[in-house]
């Protein structure tokens, strides 16, 4: 196994080019470090399967190198760089069975059957598959099949690392949190270095240790669930991460006080001079602001809709052209159309031209 380096890299499909708008993936270093467990999280057409593609050798970037520690790797293939990877749709041989297909990647790698047995019989279990071993594959169900080639992927103990590209799209909804849920338990196991394309955020916050945020082609943060959510780094991670995402809304900011309307609110930080941003706007999640009556000190707002999902209710409410939504208390009773806005501001964040601005304490 190996650190995992992308050193200035970049790919365009139409070849090399000046111009950048022609870069699926724009230039970046990053480096994936062994045994850790990454999910690559974004929207479809950000550059998640292009990226993961360039790591295991099925496209070689139009820019810039792959390294596996100080090894140049950039037009290795797959096999040569002891990469497994799992794919989107189940790949499988249907007329064998499912202890064949598990075994298929040792036996071809000249493993005795007293090594393949045992491994094959261990992994069935951890995956639920035991009690189909002997069943030809095209006889089982998608989900089935899924953990097939799942279970192929991770056969090999010595693979440099693992990358799945949204490998449970097929599977039943109910099944997918036990398998995520297995797959970090083989993580623990066995140490391997996991790298997992989703556009789930569940999905990815659930599975992974750090986050790869991608947007348009370029990553926009990497960090812990804990990073994404409290402290994001660009305003696209704070609106894409959080069911509702983050409120995001233009503001001023002086010194440390944040003007909103006619109300002014203290900081816990100053931002100095931000005359060189385009634009400023204020960041904060729905969990970070509450409601009061009209007549309390906040922001004056119109409630627009309550919405009622039975945890807790959303509620919508309108300050001149924008929507903030707000998570209230299940028990919660709005039986006004005004209230007044309150913010927490420990949990604030200020974006200038959508990158957030540290400021001082």
């Amino acid at each position: 196994m190996a650190n995992i380096t992308l050193r200035e890299i970049a790919h365009s499909y139409s070849g090399p080019s000046d111009n950048p708008d022609d870069f699926a993936l724009k230039r970046l270093d990053l480096t994936w470090k062994n045994g850790n467990c990454y999910a690559l999280l974004g929207p479809s057409g950000c550059g998640k399967t292009t990226l993961l593609n360039i790591i295991s050798g099925l496209l070689v970037p139009t820019l810039g190198d792959v390294l596996f520690d100080d090894r140049v790797v950039t037009k290795l293939s797959t096999e040569q760089r002891n990469i497994a990877q799992i794919f989107q749709f189940p790949v499988i041989y249907d007329t064998m069975t499912v202890f064949q297909n598990l075994a298929f990647p040792l036996r071809n790698r000249g493993r005795t059957r007293k090594e393949i047995e045992p491994r094959v019989i261990e992994l069935a279990k951890m995956l639920g598959l035991e009690n189909d071993l002997y069943s030809k594959a095209q006889h089982l169900t998608a989900d089935a099949k899924q953990k097939i080639s799942l279970g192929r992927g991770l056969i090999r103990q010595s693979v440099n690392a693992i990358l799945f590209d949204e490998p449970l799209t097929v599977i039943d909804p109910h099944l997918k949190w036990a398998l995520r849920s297995q797959l970090k338990r083989l993580h623990k196991q066995f140490g391997f270095t996991m790298i997992y394309v989703t556009h789930d955020q569940t999905e990815a916050l659930t599975f992974a240790d750090e986050v790869v945020v991608m947007y348009e082609g370029a990553i926009v943060q990497v960090g812990t669930p804990e990073d994404l959510f409290e402290r994001p780094e660009h305003t696209f991670v704070g609106y894409f991460i959080g069911s509702p995402g983050m409120n995001i809304v233009p503001c001023r900011v002086e010194g440390n006080i944040l003007r909103l309307q006619e109300y002014d609110l203290p900081l816990d930080r100053s931002y100095g001079d931000l005359s060189r941003f385009s634009k400023i706007e204020l960041g904060i999640r729905p969990e970070y602001l509450s409601l009061a009556p009209p007549a309390a000190e906040g922001v004056r707002v119109d409630i627009v809709k309550l919405d009622d999902i039975g945890s807790h209710k959303i509620a919508r409410v309108r300050l001149d052209d924008h929507i903030f939504n707000v998570i209230v208390p299940e028990l919660t009773e709005m039986t006004a159309d005004q209230a007044t806005l309150v913010l927490d501001p420990q949990h604030i964040n200020i974006y200038g031209d959508d990158i957030r601005i540290g400021g001082e304490r």
